[in-house]
């Protein structure tokens, strides 16, 4: 038995309520169980119950063992004075508040579905892929919808406070934090952190500088990167190695201390393809989040991200090695991971900023327009029976896995609580 369980069995009712007495025999009466506490102090406060023929009102604290009101100094601390009830599973001595007032306890052990217990039992145990995946799908059709909205929204507002407190140079540029994190979504999972550490190595006004100037900004980005370095062949590199060395001294430049990888990568993420290609969206567009904030169709969006690397990227994917003829657009399926990944949390994080509901629903409002992610989760989600139609349900599916069903957080999920809730109807 665990406390978690505890509290969600009295949070619910989940107990045969008739004829309840206190561990001293005197009869009671659940009039209101409580509202569950997630800050310090009683598990649950503003409750309200009858003993004999008093009522009494305040807060009701859980434990195991009654014992543990004692571990954990409860009998010292006056913000647990105003418990009314203990509420145990094995009662073994009554306790005490700060002010020596006897509290009264009911234990409940023998009150709770064994069918429940079982069934929590098996969901801790469990060995595959989620708890629940014997039990999928549970709920119906209208309350998956709720629970992924929910699931999505909670997703957005985690990366907003990862967004809203990162380090800027001036509070809260918007511009610049887009700017870090659109360089990362570039680098792909390999090279994300190579890539935010070169859009943080050049401050935007440098790029403002060189702005419509395609091959500056290249040489910046590539330069930063240290691939610049080695004896070229191909004229191209050769003058992108000379404009960096002119850009590194007169801004005093020094190319960041992570190396992009190459290894194990399809050509087409290869960062000299994805700094090329991200050269190319800065040099046609600048102060990119207010346009985005401007915006009003994702169809805009995609057409402001649908760029091609400069001629040169037709050959090759690296320098000095040709290859057949192939322009290096950015693709829909980067695209749609840039609009997932950055622009939307990006524009959820500034409308939680900003207080301003609009820009929120935009975020979300593109979500379900984004088409749906396509990985091993989201697979082992449909071999369950769960399909995702758009972005907002395989975040909200990959939400739920990672922060959910990986943690065995059972208790607090919609999935878990209509399977336990079953249970605890069962005789």
């Amino acid at each position: 038995m665990t406390e978690n369980l505890l509290q969600f069995i009295w949070q619910f009712q989940y107990l045969d309520l008739h004829s309840l007495c206190t561990t001293e025999g005197h009869p009671l009466q659940i009039i209101k169980p409580g509202t569950l506490n997630r800050h310090q102090g009683p598990d649950f406060i503003n409750a309200q119950i009858k003993i004999g023929k008093t009522i009494w009102a305040g807060n009701i604290e859980i434990h195991t063992y009654s014992t543990q009101w004692l571990n954990h100094k409860h009998q010292d601390d006056p913000q647990y004075d105003n418990v009314i009830l203990h509420v145990v599973w094995t009662f073994e001595e009554e306790i005490r508040n700060s002010q020596g007032q006897k509290i009264p306890s009911l234990e409940i052990q023998s009150r709770v579905s064994n069918i429940l217990l079982q069934r929590y039992e098996d969901l801790m145990q469990s060995k595959k892929f989620v708890p629940c995946a014997a039990h999928l799908p549970v709920l119906n059709e209208l309350a998956w919808t709720a629970w992924k909205q929910r699931l999505a929204i909670e997703r957005l507002e985690r990366k907003s406070k990862d967004i809203i407190a990162l380090p800027v140079s001036h509070q809260m540029h918007w511009e610049e934090i887009f700017w870090w994190l659109l360089a990362r979504n570039f680098g792909t999972k390999v090279n994300a952190e190579t890539f935010e550490l070169i859009a943080k190595s050049i401050p935007l006004n440098f790029l403002a500088k060189n702005k419509n100037q395609l091959l500056v900004i290249e040489a910046l980005l590539l330069g930063q990167a240290g691939l610049l370095k080695q004896q070229f062949e191909d004229d191209y590199p050769i003058v992108l190695q000379k404009e960096y060395q002119f850009l590194a001294k007169k801004y005093k430049l020094k190319p960041v201390h992570l190396s992009p990888a190459f290894l194990r990568m399809r050509p087409a993420n290869f960062p000299t393809i994805r700094l090329s290609q991200l050269a190319k969206l800065i040099s046609i567009s600048s102060h990119l989040f207010s346009k985005i904030l401007e915006i009003k169709t994702l169809t805009e969006v995609r057409e402001l991200l649908d760029v091609t690397a400069n001629d040169y990227w037709h050959y090759h994917y690296t320098f000095d090695h040709a290859t057949p003829y192939k322009p290096k657009r950015l693709g829909s399926q980067m695209i749609d991971n840039i609009v997932i990944n950055t622009i939307i949390p990006v524009l959820f994080a500034y409308g939680i900023y900003k207080n301003d509901l609009l820009c929120k629903e935009k975020a979300m409002h593109w979500f379900t327009q984004t088409p749906s992610e396509k990985n091993t989760i989201i697979k082992d989600w449909k071999l369950l029976g769960l399909s995702s139609a758009n972005a907002l349900e395989s975040q909200a599916l990959m939400e739920l896995k990672n922060n959910y069903c990986q943690f065995k957080r059972c208790l607090d999920c919609t999935v878990g609580y209509h399977i336990l809730k079953q249970n605890a109807m069962a005789s």
